[in-house]
């Protein structure tokens, strides 16, 4: 799972802090119970003492170096359990806490080269806090109503339009549910209004909460900051140009509300070849029928989007018309 720099990092300095909490918040009650127990100052002091004569018992040698350790060793083990007693009874159990923050890699955050599950942990919570931002953390399956779509049937079909939004729903929720990264790319296509940005923002959280890199951006904003990356220099636009293409899903919302020219036109191909070669699925949703994608886009961005995308057809009335006459709620 391919998380960007920026989330890595405030991930990281997570970490950090919570292993300096945990490092100060210990050092504070071990102060409480010096001034409590004065005994267990002294014990501290034994114990370092007794690890003196167990390294000079290792190096001397001779045929009493082994008893000598075994006597270092029984002294010890005496001293921490009168320790332990003795802090427990004073401040119970859990008072004079000495683990690490993370049992497994101490608070370092990889395991060899590996990245531990407490940092991957928090580069998912991470990852989350950007898409809340965005307002998909919000959005949530269980939140989607079918009563909205109507139970008439397609003009010329068989099936009703609530019929088509039950499959539709059905397959978006399987595809988040199963999300890994070989699940295939997605074009939302239907009029406005009709639900694409809801569950594509359901399908972003809940992709997310996977542990899963997630983009989730309007294709107005995608192509500002691809310009800025471009000609103006902009780090912040660049890093977020590099995560279009290195993540492990994205999402682009409203496809046909961006500026046209040139410049788009070549980024939104390059941006969709680059992820079909590496393999990473990308949704996109857009309100343009086939004819007004046929005219806005090149022949080579329409052979794409219809060659390895996957298309799911969103049908209805307008819900933000309903709403506003109050016909739904």
């Amino acid at each position: 799972m391919a998380y960007d720099a920026q989330v890595v990092r405030r991930a990281r300095q997570r970490l950090e802090s919570a292993k300096a909490d945990k490092e100060s918040a210990y050092r504070q009650n071990l102060q409480t119970v010096y001034e409590k127990l004065p005994r267990v100052r002294q014990i501290d002091v034994e114990l370092r003492k007794s690890m003196v004569l167990a390294t000079q018992a290792v190096f001397s040698g001779g045929e009493g170096a082994q008893a000598a350790m075994e006597e270092v060793k029984k002294a010890n083990l005496a001293l921490q359990e009168e320790r332990k007693n003795l802090i427990h009874s004073a401040f119970g159990e859990n008072f004079l806490d000495e683990s690490p923050v993370c049992d497994r890699c101490g608070g370092l955050g990889y395991v060899g080269s590996q990245m531990c599950s407490c940092l991957q942990e928090l580069c998912r919570q991470e990852q989350k806090k950007e898409l809340t931002l965005l307002s998909c953390g919000e959005h949530d399956f269980s939140n989607f109503r079918l009563d909205v779509y109507p139970d008439r049937t397609i003009p010329g079909g068989k099936v009703t339009l609530r019929a088509v939004m039950q499959k539709t729903f059905q397959d978006c929720r399987a595809y988040a549910e199963g999300f890994d990264q070989n699940s295939p790319s997605l074009l939302f296509s239907g009029d406005t209004g009709l639900g694409k940005t809801f569950l594509s923002a359901c399908i972003a959280r809940s992709v997310a909460d996977k542990g899963y890199s997630v983009v989730y951006e309007s294709a107005v904003h995608l192509f500002e900051k691809l310009e800025k990356a471009r000609f103006s220099g902009d780090e912040a636009a660049a890093r977020d140009a590099e995560k279009f293409t290195a993540c492990d899903l994205l999402i682009v919302d409203d496809l046909g509300t961006e500026m046209g020219g040139q410049f788009v036109t070549t980024s939104l191909y390059t941006l969709i070849n680059d992820r079909i070669l590496s393999g990473k699925p990308t949704i996109i949703s857009t309100n343009l029928t086939k004819e007004e994608m046929d005219k806005r886009y090149s022949p080579q961005i329409l052979s794409r989007l219809r060659g390895n995308y996957r298309r799911v057809a969103f049908v209805g009335d307008d819900i933000r018309i309903l709403k506003n006459r109050g016909i739904v709620y």
